[in-house]
């Protein structure tokens, strides 16, 4: 071939140093074509190249100028198109679709928060309900007051159990020698009504099973001394950053003095973050020992005619932690409460906690009010 040709590898197109035939705008235009329409980088980076490729072949300094001009030109373009195939334009009917399922949902918080204030208007108890709805949406009636956990605690108890264990190296499996005095008689123990009054051993995972699925107060002062006392699980709380949950007396210490049920307290508000946090945002799979207190709690037997009367009949799975108080001097309940995660069959789902404090109704309304609660909030979201 004479020297005056140049050939272009992309195309095979011949072209005439210095001459700007037709053909060569042909070549470059589509280069340009191809780079404004392809949504592959690789396409370009390709093409780049070849366009290179040309301009180091021609041996016309003016043309090879006139090339690196092109080539500039080029990269401009696909700089612009990257951007442009890069943005994913909204289509304005689902946009609309959008912030009507916005608008809808947050009518129906408002909606929920109205409903709780209307019905616990005018009862003869103090209330207190705190939800997190699907972890973003707060829902507080007195959420931050505070309220006597009583064996709701229990569940922080167990946190500080799992701690406790998985710093020493314990096991579930492992057991705990159990004397015969720490079996108190005049107080709630399943755990006695097996084993009777007398020196035993059982594993922590039993001890657990007593203190979530039943309320044991025996295996629960039994696991608060295991761990050093009450002060150990008070401490991880506040290191978890719960300073609203307070756990300062034993079962047996507020069983002598009902008074100190009082002090034993927590925001509904905070123990909704904390049910959320174990259930939803995934503390319940740190370890073999928060595993096993998220299923003991959802195989829960107290407290069934409270949060998860509305709920088992739908399909919903709660993992829970009830509490149950005496009657204190002014002859009133000092608390019934309940409080957990619920799991809804759409696979969204909520924390709840909802206390009941100094009550004027008997047992069975009191628990009714708390199912009554729950069934508010569940057929807001169901």
């Amino acid at each position: 071939m004479a020297s005056g040709w140049a050939s272009f590898p992309a195309y095979k197109q011949p072209v005439r140093v210095g001459e700007h035939t037709e053909k060569t705008w042909h070549n470059v235009g589509s280069v340009l074509n191809l780079a404004v329409d392809t949504t592959s980088l690789s396409v370009w980076g390709s093409n780049i190249w070849r366009l290179r490729n040309c301009s180091l072949n021609l041996r016309s300094k003016h043309t090879e100028i006139f090339m690196k001009q092109i080539f500039l030109f080029v990269l401009v373009i696909l700089l612009l198109s990257s951007c442009k195939v890069s943005h994913k334009t909204l289509n304005p009917s689902s946009q609309i679709s959008c912030e009507k399922e916005k608008y809808v949902y947050e009518n129906k918080l408002h909606k929920l928060q109205e409903d709780l204030n209307s019905y616990i208007s005018g009862k003869d108890a103090r209330i207190g309900i705190g939800a997190i709805i699907n972890g973003k949406d707060t829902i507080s009636v007195n959420g931050t007051s505070k309220f006597p956990m009583m064996s709701v605690f229990k569940f922080p108890l167990a946190l500080t159990v799992s701690d406790y264990c998985m710093n020493n190296g314990i096991l579930l499996s492992d057991s705990i020698s159990i004397k015969a005095d720490a079996i108190k008689e005049n107080t709630w123990s399943p755990m006695r009504e097996k084993y009777g009054v007398r020196e035993f051993k059982l594993p922590i995972s039993e001890l657990l099973d007593y203190i979530l699925q039943q309320s044991d107060n025996n295996a629960c002062d039994i696991l608060i001394d295991f761990i050093g006392g009450t002060a150990v699980a008070d401490k991880l709380m506040k290191s978890l950053g719960y300073n609203d949950i307070l756990i300062s007396h034993t079962e047996d210490e507020m069983h002598r003095d009902l008074s100190l049920c009082y002090l034993n307290c927590a925001t509904p508000i905070e123990i909704a973050r904390l049910f959320d946090r174990f259930y939803r945002q995934g503390l319940r799979h740190e370890n073999e020992f928060n595993e096993y207190i998220a299923e003991s709690m959802i195989d829960c037997q107290t407290g069934l005619d409270r949060l998860p009367a509305p709920l088992l009949s739908n399909n919903a799975i709660i993992g829970h932690k009830t509490g149950t108080g005496d009657i204190n001097a002014q002859g009133r309940i000092i608390a019934v409460n309940d409080a957990g995660y619920v799991f809804l069959p759409n696979t969204s789902g909520y924390s709840i906690a909802v206390f009941v404090a100094d009550s004027g109704y008997d047992m069975t309304e009191t628990s009714r009010i708390i199912a009554e609660i729950s069934e508010i909030v569940f057929k807001s979201f169901k």
